[in-house]
């Protein structure tokens, strides 16, 4: 049993690391990405679903209420965070709905969606991206697997995808949770000042 924990503490460690030396510039570019939406006074909008609608609750959470330093909240919203919303619109228009009907309600030109998701093939996702790109708005998606998922193939040559090379799920959600803490790093750097060593 002992040895099983360090095998998944060595895995994990692995595939952080394969990711961060793989994904560093796209994350810095990331981070640029969201720093002059926020500047253009435009807004997040983020979803993910089962775990992944953790991580985007928790990025929210982190850009509005404050990462590691006092500064001002920053416009975001998690869209998987109001369970009576969603589900609402799932049974009405169904789940593929669940997220475009309110990007198309709350979405403006120049905000930014950002999804989660472990391999990029939910149906709700994909429809996001495309009522974000009706809406002239910009995608960052973080993603994972070692194919292109259905969600990359709607992405355009200004969106953004950060896709962890794993097709292991917890690895990805673990490495997603660590390019959400860079981002917000490296946003906050940005905007309120230089990089803390």
């Amino acid at each position: 049993m002992e040895q099983r924990v360090v095998t998944l503490f060595h895995h994990s460690i692995e595939a952080t690391m394969n990711a961060g030396e793989l994904l560093a510039p796209y994350i810095a570019e990331a981070s640029e990405m969201i720093v002059h939406t926020l500047l253009a006074e435009n807004k997040l909008l983020i979803c993910g679903n089962g775990l992944s609608g953790a991580l985007a609750q928790s990025f929210s959470a982190q850009l509005m209420g404050g990462f590691e330093r006092e500064r001002p909240g920053l416009p975001a919203i998690a869209l998987n965070g109001d369970a009576v919303t969603t589900s609402t619109v799932a049974r009405k228009q169904g789940r593929a709905e669940s997220y475009a009907r309110q990007i198309r309600a709350l979405g403006q030109p120049g905000d930014l969606l950002v999804i989660i998701s472990t391999d990029g093939q939910d149906s709700n996702l994909v429809q996001a991206i495309r009522a974000a790109h009706d809406r002239d708005m910009g995608v960052l998606a973080l993603t994972g697997g070692e194919g292109d998922g259905d969600c990359t193939a709607l992405l355009d040559v200004h969106d953004i995808e950060l896709r962890v090379p794993s097709p292991v799920a917890p690895e990805v959600h673990q490495v997603h949770l660590l390019i959400l803490f860079c981002l917000c790093d490296l946003i906050d750097s940005s905007l309120f000042g230089g990089f803390e060593e």
